[in-house]
């Protein structure tokens, strides 16, 4: 009772301020529709239990077989076997990830279906499924994280030159969406379990952060792959079709069947990669076996809930509210309420909670959660309210923002404590979950509809990137602080 008490506690922490600035937004500047107001309370009801329900299904169900997996795989000391689980596990978590789904979704809608939302899903497993295997042998062989980004980010700098601006913008939100509330526990937990068994407990501890963001390279490396391989030339996207809906329930209605549909398609294969290695490796009591399967059944729920809240009542607000605020005469206006919602978002991204717990548990209090916390809310304000001037400057390109963004993240490395490394490019990674990937970027898109001359698809798009990129400087940034702090103490 205590922990679920906690977790609702958490949550609702979370979620309250967006609520509040919401409602804030609908009396001053920006006047919300009532079925519309109604439709974005409800859904905060929903993700406020949904989110709750998951948390507690990802600690008594996902993390264990993550960890128990990691383990196996170790522990059989074949490399073709790290390599093939690693390819297995990959795609279909990555599959099952909601947050790619959304994206996708998005995409497909927004371009019509001419970008259809499976061949994203496809594409962008496949790449996840390839760089998670890669991710794992290097654990396995203790190569240096930073050398492999070095190289993995000058492979995606030089397949940039030759995408379009709308696949390159796609791309980065790919990677970024890609590692959200089921992945990231899943492949933190996979991380811990195969470094565990190193005797090295300073090397152990740094390898197990990392991995998601070498598997999130994979998801940006694919798309930009596939836009340069079909030569997919002038997309071209509008919101329309977002803007106008005035029933309250019948969103709620047509969601919750599709959300739980695809919700069980992506569960079923991690529950049969669980079955099958309870029969052949794991060996757990019938009480473990319970309570994981009781886990997953609390993280369908908890899914299926929090999805149909942020689909059906989030994302319809955050588009109105982004297209409302833009319209205005002072711009300055679109530009602080991205920067106030990027801080408050993030607070609310359930892979962040899991990531930030991770961070405090494996350095044992260390690195403070509340400490990586305030860093990465900054971070991401900071990432949205350069995404909104961006929209309002068509001429200001995505890249002119991620080619130094990246080149200054990849330059911090070589004088960061390398724990630091892995946690800043992990945080990157989560930061970017299902709270981002509908109201912040709806709320992007809607402010790209109303500013002439702005594309919803080239700038609308690229958002989920920008918040993906800054907690790489943002944490980094704090890295030095402690290396500096740790100095002064000795």
């Amino acid at each position: 009772m205590n922990v679920i008490i906690s977790k609702l506690k958490e949550v609702l922490y979370s979620v309250l301020p967006i609520t509040v600035i919401v409602l804030i937004l609908h009396f001053t500047i920006s006047p919300i529709d009532t079925a519309l107001l109604i439709r974005f309370l409800i859904g905060a009801v929903l993700i406020i239990l949904g989110l709750t329900v998951f948390l507690i299904g990802v600690d008594i169900g996902i993390t264990p077989i993550g960890n128990n997996l990691g383990a196996t795989i170790a522990k059989a000391n074949k490399i073709w076997i790290v390599v093939i689980s690693g390819i297995i596990l990959g795609f279909f978590i990555s599959v099952a990830e909601p947050d790619l789904h959304i994206l996708a979704e998005q995409i497909s809608s927004v371009t019509s279906g001419m970008i259809s939302k499976w061949s994203i899903v496809g594409i962008v497993s496949a790449g996840i499924a390839i760089m998670l295997s890669i991710g794992l042998i290097k654990i396995v062989y203790n190569f240096p994280l930073y050398k492999l980004l070095t190289i993995l980010y000058g492979i995606i700098f030089a397949l940039a030159i030759f995408t379009t601006p709308e696949f390159l913008a796609i791309s980065f939100d790919a990677s970024g969406a890609t590692t959200g509330a089921l992945t990231v526990p899943f492949i933190l937990s996979l991380a811990i379990g195969v470094s565990k068994l190193k005797k090295d407990s300073k090397s152990s501890e740094k390898d197990s952060f990392g991995l998601v963001a070498i598997a999130s390279t994979g998801a940006i490396i694919s798309v930009m792959v596939m836009s340069i391989l079909s030569k997919t030339d002038n997309i071209t996207g509008d919101l329309s079709q977002e803007l106008t809906s005035n029933s309250i329930l019948f969103p709620f209605l047509h969601e919750t069947p599709d959300v739980a549909l695809e919700i069980s398609l992506a569960l079923l294969p991690i529950i049969l990669i669980f079955i099958i290695f309870q029969k052949v490796s794991f060996k757990l009591s019938n009480r473990a076996v319970r309570k994981i399967l009781f886990g997953i059944l609390f993280t369908f729920l908890g899914l299926v809930l929090f999805l149909v809240g942020v689909n059906a009542g989030f994302m319809a607000v955050g588009s109105t509210v982004g297209y409302n605020i833009a319209l205005l005469n002072n711009k300055a206006y679109v530009i602080i309420v991205g920067f106030i919602l990027g801080v408050v978002t993030i607070l609310a991204e359930p892979a962040v909670y899991v990531l930030t717990h991770q961070i405090e548990d494996v350095t044992s209090g260390y690195v403070s959660r509340k400490v990586v916390m305030v860093t990465l809310s900054i971070g991401v304000g900071i990432a949205v309210a350069l995404s909104i001037v961006r929209i309002l400057i068509p001429d200001l390109q995505l890249w002119q923002y991620l080619l130094p963004g990246y080149m200054i993240s990849i330059a911090l490395m070589y004088f960061v404590p390398k724990l630091f490394v892995g946690i800043a490019f992990d945080s990157g990674g989560v930061a970017s979950g299902p709270m981002t990937a509908t109201f912040i970027l709806a709320y992007a898109q809607g402010a790209a509809e109303a500013t002439r001359g702005a594309s919803v698809l080239v700038d609308g798009f690229g958002i989920i990137s920008m918040v993906a990129m800054t907690p790489l400087i943002a944490l980094q940034l704090l890295g030095l602080v402690y290396k500096v702090k740790t100095k002064k103490e000795v």
